[in-house]
């Protein structure tokens, strides 16, 4: 028999570090080790009961057919609103986009818009899964590293330099995964100021994580920042992290109509329109009451102080304390080096979080899966119980090395 043979479009490509990581913890906790696993990026509460309801009141109502392509009126009516409430954009029907998570609009915006070797400007720790996009949609990421130094943002000077003849886009995601770091008005303007001068570029902002920040953070978004930009800013978010709506997979995004109608052709390929039932569950999540809201971000505040606290009590290990979203990323370089009690040596961060997860049960994610080393990210979107105990064994096995 032929032996099947992949795309080459996919030979650089693998499964994310996230999941194999996870797969790792699974396999262990099998075995019956006590394994914390701090890697996924999920809150840790459930879904508001009025939202689930109003899913539960759809399927009734017979709302269980497909749905018009970019998602229905009533939901891009909510979307809309969404958008000027909170940040005074004016979008039309034509010009907001429904989809099957952010993911996918992410997707189909790269897919829609890049020619092979065009060029899009990513700082760098990243999502995972940005650079793998662009690299299917034929495009190539130019990295910016972002150290804890700038507070893991892009400075004015570094997006200059990384701008060239081929850049089609700059991505920003804020508050950020996997850092937590987050661009006030202040820190994006001077960096906004560059690109007008670059008429050809594009903006794309992956506002995901927009209610989670803390200290009276004031959440900016580029085309509200700087209106000017607006006709060539696409502007994701959704409701997978702030409504804890992982699961229901609706993601969307306001930009021009063109570029809006252009995602749509890639869309209607892939999966056509989102779940008709997860719209009516995410037209109540963002037309229905918000102040629950404020309890959970009190909630991740609490728990990100407790985990920045007790990973800066670590001798060998250094945090900021992020802005947002539910992420630290420590430096674990005064670590490397060192040996551990089986003998090896730490060289890296992927060694350092290999070691604690089979040696101490605590599953973390290298920085290197972000394009940032020596880092690794926590999620502390998990029990209070659970971190505590997590900090105490990182606190052993860091005592344990040589």
């Amino acid at each position: 028999m032929t032996e099947f043979r992949k795309a080459s479009r996919i030979d650089a490509i693998e499964v994310s570090e996230i999941l194999q990581i996870g797969a790792r913890a699974a396999e262990l906790k099998q075995q019956g080790r006590p394994v914390i696993v701090l890697g996924a990026g999920e809150p840790d509460f459930d879904t508001p009961d009025a939202i689930k309801q109003a899913a539960v009141d759809a399927i009734w109502a017979g709302e269980t057919k497909y749905t018009a392509l970019t998602g229905t009126p009533d939901l891009k009516r909510a979307i809309r609103a969404k958008f000027k409430r909170d940040h005074g954009l004016d979008y039309c029907q034509d010009e907001v986009i429904v989809s099957t998570g952010a993911k996918q609009v992410l997707y189909n915006a790269f897919m829609a818009s890049l020619e092979p070797g065009d060029e899009v400007i990513v700082p760098a720790p990243y999502w995972t899964s940005y650079v793998d996009i662009i690299a299917l949609a034929g495009g190539k990421a130019v990295l910016v590293p972002c150290g804890a130094e700038t507070g893991f943002r892009m400075t004015a000077e570094q997006l200059q330099q990384a701008l060239g003849p081929r850049t089609r886009w700059v991505l920003f995601n804020s508050p950020s995964n996997p850092s937590g770091a987050a661009y006030s008005a202040q820190d994006y303007a001077p960096l906004l100021e560059v690109l007008m001068q670059h008429p050809g570029v594009w903006v794309m902002a992956d506002d995901m994580y927009e209610h989670i920040t803390y200290e009276g953070f004031e959440f900016a978004t580029p085309a509200a920042v700087e209106p000017r930009l607006k006709p060539r800013c696409l502007t994701i978010n959704g409701v997978s992290k702030a409504y804890a709506m992982t699961g229901w997979r609706i993601g969307y995004a306001g930009g021009p109509a063109a570029l809006i109608s252009a995602m749509a052709v890639i869309q209607g390929q892939s999966t056509s329109c989102a779940a008709s039932v997860s719209q009516a569950a995410a037209l109540q999540a963002l037309n229905g009451g918000q102040d629950f809201l404020t309890e959970r971000r009190a909630s991740f505040q609490a728990r990100r102080d407790l985990v920045v606290d007790g990973l800066n009590a670590i001798e060998g290990i250094s945090c900021p304390r992020p802005e947002g979203a539910f992420y630290t990323f420590a430096s674990c370089a005064g670590l490397l080096g060192r040996r551990t009690p089986q003998g090896k040596t730490l060289q890296t961060d992927a060694d350092f979080c290999a070691y604690v997860l089979e040696h101490h049960d605590v599953a973390m994610v290298p920085g290197r899966a972000f394009g940032l080393s020596p880092y690794f990210r926590i999620s502390y979107a998990t029990s209070p119980a659970e971190l505590r105990e997590a900090l105490v064994r990182l606190a052993r096995a860091v005592a344990q090395l040589d």
